[in-house]
């Protein structure tokens, strides 16, 4: 496998992975992307399975990835659950701190920064202990009591901000050169691990259908995406499959740059996809107009689906039922959509147990 290469679309700007780490371009400040040519030869368990496919080999583990698939049917389509909330983190973030936290410990970094809602957090403050290093972590104040104080259990220091956006202001003058930010929003290591996501739903038997995915940052998307063209590219699938954007109305600008102006509403409880303006959204939007399309969704409707997902057995956090909501209203205003139905469930519940307790206990008192 040849080395990766650090590449900015923007100003043309190359560098060889192994000396630096970049969040984004340091020439123009545009995101970054990794070229490198990949080999199909799966072999172990988990992330690094797919070193062949990765722009690092050395992974310092916690058994990441290898997340399970669990078929259900829901109004009489199979949907395929991919349990990402059985990551060591509780997250799907996992994977792409364990790469990104890997190459940095291979820099010789000792301490980490991010900006995050929670989930991300989580996931940096983890493997920074698996790396022996020192994380700061900048979110907002209204993040979820049990991801604080889980960074917290793990290591990590707090700075709260007023507003998500705060947040991604604020780690900006936590940077130096001895630093290294993850940047997850533009970060290209972290999208190139969530490759793997795809690569085991097609080991899995995924091989056609509809992927449903939820948009804050769009690090999922993007690496999905890319993991299925890897495979479309590398003979193994014929087709890329439907991918369905989802967004909340509380903040949607994949949706604006597609579609226009956002109706008015409230889908703030799902708190991992209130990301305003994330760094790729311009990739993000050609994906959806290229290979599908995308939808909003409101709290109402994501409660709805949190409870149903709960009675199935599945112990997520509301974000993660926002694709559920996005594909079932998707197909209640589009009519039909080919299955089986991939979604992965993003985010633990248990890190936010009494907050969904008052939430369940809310909706029944309503009702």
């Amino acid at each position: 496998m040849t080395t990766a290469t650090y590449y900015c679309r923007r100003c043309g700007f190359k560098e060889e992975l192994g000396e630096h780490y970049y969040w984004r371009c340091p020439k123009c400040g545009a995101p970054l992307d990794l070229i490198y040519d990949i080999e199909w030869s799966p072999k172990g368990q988990g992330l690094a399975r797919y070193s062949d496919t990765l722009p690092i080999k050395r992974i310092n583990s916690l058994g990441e990835g290898g997340t399970p698939i669990v078929k259900r049917k829901i109004k009489g389509k199979t949907f395929l659950f991919k349990l990402e909330y059985l990551n060591p983190g509780g997250s799907f973030k996992d994977r792409g701190a364990a790469l990104t936290l890997s190459y940095a410990s291979m820099l010789n970094y000792r301490r980490v920064v991010e900006d995050t809602s929670g989930n991300t957090g989580i996931a940096t403050a983890l493997y920074a202990r698996v790396n022996n290093m020192q994380a700061t972590i900048v979110m907002p104040q209204y993040a979820p009591e049990g991801k604080k104080n889980l960074i917290r259990l793990l290591g990590g220091s707090i700075i709260e901000t007023p507003t998500r956006p705060d947040a991604a202001v604020k780690v900006l003058e936590l940077i130096d050169e001895k630093t290294c930010y993850v940047a997850h929003t533009w970060n290209p290591l972290f999208f190139h691990a969530n490759k793997t996501v795809a690569y085991e739903a097609f080991e899995a038997g995924f091989n056609h259908g509809t992927v449903v995915l939820p948009i804050g940052s769009g690090s999922l998307l993007l690496g999905v995406y890319q993991g299925f063209k890897d495979l479309v590219e590398l003979g193994l699938l014929k087709d890329m499959p439907t991918i369905i954007g989802v967004q909340g109305v509380s903040s949607a600008p994949i949706y604006e740059l597609i579609r226009g102006k956002t109706p008015e509403g409230d889908s703030s409880i799902a708190d991992g996809i209130m990301v305003r303006d994330p760094p790729r959204k311009y990739e993000i939007a050609d994906i959806i107009k290229k290979h599908g399309d995308i939808v909003l969704i409101n709290n109402d409707e994501v409660l709805e689906s949190l409870k149903e997902l709960l009675k199935m057995g599945f112990i997520i956090e509301p974000t993660s039922a926002a694709p559920v909501a996005g594909i079932l209203k998707y197909m209640e205003n589009n009519g039909d959509i080919e299955e089986p139905i991939l979604v992965p469930l993003t985010g633990s519940g248990l890190k936010m147990i009494d907050y969904l307790y008052s939430l369940i206990r809310k909706m029944k008192t309503k009702t």
